[in-house]
């Protein structure tokens, strides 16, 4: 692949908005490594949203004839389940396509990431028993995984540096969208389930997934190598490259202490997300679940009502969500990065005690949610802004990518750790309460991201390390 066109040094407009420092080709870029990281996050809450009636379904055989109280046991075992292996995937994906994006280049590795979780996505929708779903959704994870650590690697050596934590807070932030993309998608065909049109949305959830790659094609035709990457890579054959670099992130002290406090922070964050906060939407359907069925509501009509307001919880999450991560960008260009990932893991600890332990009506859904929203994904805006600034050229895809991604096998251990929490010390009492004193528990995950920012290092108004 060519390198992008060389564009004159933009004025610093140190009084100006970040934006007016952009030109045409730096908008390209924004577009389509936020386009991609949309799609990408789409994925993953068509998971989210499908992940409690796919597994009902896939495990109809196994549950049949069971009490109650141990069919939802079962499946909310098996659900945590299928997120852990899930995350185990994204976890190695990221891992594999990091050092990739370093040896190949950032543009060419984003467009076999995107292939990769559309169409193992799409596959999801066809799957016939637990294991081949958990399959598909382990190569999903893949992909999903990958695309991140060359999105804001793109995205941080194309910027301006005064733009650039300002692109990755948006480039995060549109990420939103695409959750809440899925949860739309999961409302209209929870409508057309309700009214016969079809029989099993979830299905069809995932088959939505397989869109993003006529972005893989696009990518692949416009999208340049960023300078920064052309000129390091120049510097030494694929060979050599290949040689010294897989000792280098490990040798290097300064390197490897940015790796490990990076992996930390991410740890904490995509646990309090992934093994909590994104579980609301099942705490609200077992707690409207319980209630609808107490008002004598049965059927496809509970299922209905229970589908549509896990897909509202889902908006909701999201909504809150989008304007917590920009949100961090703005406060952390003030304050610096330390101070501003110390306030939001005590904010993110409280709302989720908060959801977790009074969530009750239809009204949380518009208040709850959106707050924990807020406060929990504003930790992603950081991962996204501090990530690509703790390591230099040669080495970011990969560093950023073991920040986020090494974080995935220790965080693989959250949704199946609520799920045992839930079945097994908290399983004699009364639902919803098992998930609700699980997700309490867990908390304390949000402590350890706290802790570790005293060996973090400070990047505010520092340009990328070379």
């Amino acid at each position: 692949m060519h390198a992008e066109p060389l564009a004159p040094p933009s004025k610093t407009l140190d009084g100006g908005p970040w934006w007016r420092e952009l030109n045409r080709y730096h908008w390209f870029i924004l577009f389509v490594a936020a386009l991609g990281w949309l799609f990408d996050t789409m994925d993953q809450q068509l998971f989210n949203i499908a992940r409690v009636p796919a597994i009902r379904a896939l495990m109809s055989e196994e549950t049949k004839g069971k009490p109650d109280a141990e069919v939802q046991a079962t499946i909310r075992e098996g659900a945590g389940n299928a997120t852990a292996i899930f995350l185990i995937g994204w976890g190695t994906g990221g891992l594999l396509f990091g050092i990739l994006g370093d040896l190949i280049g950032r543009a060419r590795t984003m467009m076999w990431t995107i292939l990769l979780y559309s169409i193992f996505t799409g596959l999801s929708a066809f799957a016939r028993g637990f294991a081949e779903f958990a399959a598909y959704r382990f190569l999903t994870g893949l992909g999903v995984g990958g695309e991140f650590a060359v999105g804001v690697s793109l995205v941080a050596e194309v910027m301006p540096d005064r733009a650039r934590p300002f692109a990755l807070g948006l480039l995060q932030a549109l990420s939103a969208v695409g959750n809440i993309a899925a949860a739309v998608a999961g409302i209209v065909l929870a409508c057309l389930a309700r009214a016969e049109i079809i029989s099993e949305a979830w299905r069809l959830m995932f088959v939505v997934g397989i869109l993003p790659a006529l972005l893989a094609v696009f990518v692949f035709l416009r999208v340049k190598e960023p300078e920064r990457w052309r000129q390091a890579a120049a510097r030494y054959t694929l060979r050599e490259r290949i040689r010294a670099y897989f000792g280098e992130i490990i040798q290097s002290p300064r390197w490897a202490k940015n790796a490990l406090v990076g992996m930390i922070l991410a740890s904490a964050g995509i646990i309090g997300l992934w093994g909590i906060g994104f579980f609301s939407i099942d705490l609200q359907r077992y707690v409207f679940r319980t209630r609808f069925m107490a008002e004598g509501i049965s059927g496809p009509d509970l299922n209905f009502r229970v589908d549509l307001w896990a897909s509202l919880t889902s908006v909701m999450l999201n909504m809150g969500g989008f304007f917590g991560i920009y949100a961090f960008s703005l406060v952390t260009s003030r304050v610096g990065r330390r101070p501003a990932f110390a306030v939001t893991f005590i904010l993110a600890m409280l709302s989720t005690i908060l959801v977790f332990g009074a969530f009750q009506s239809e009204v949380d859904v518009f208040w709850m949610i959106p707050l924990m929203g807020f406060c929990q994904l504003a930790l992603f805006g950081g991962y996204a802004i501090y990530f690509p600034e703790l390591f230099p050229t040669r080495l970011r895809s990969t560093g950023t990518s073991v920040c986020y991604n090494v974080a995935r096998f220790v965080a693989a251990s959250g949704p199946a750790l609520l799920g045992r929490l839930g079945s097994r010390v908290y399983g004699g009492l009364p639902e919803p309460l098992p998930m609700r004193y699980a997700g309490m528990t867990m908390c304390a995950v949000f402590l350890v991201g706290l802790f570790v920012l005293y060996f973090a290092p400070e990047t505010k108004g520092r340009p990328l390390p070379e």
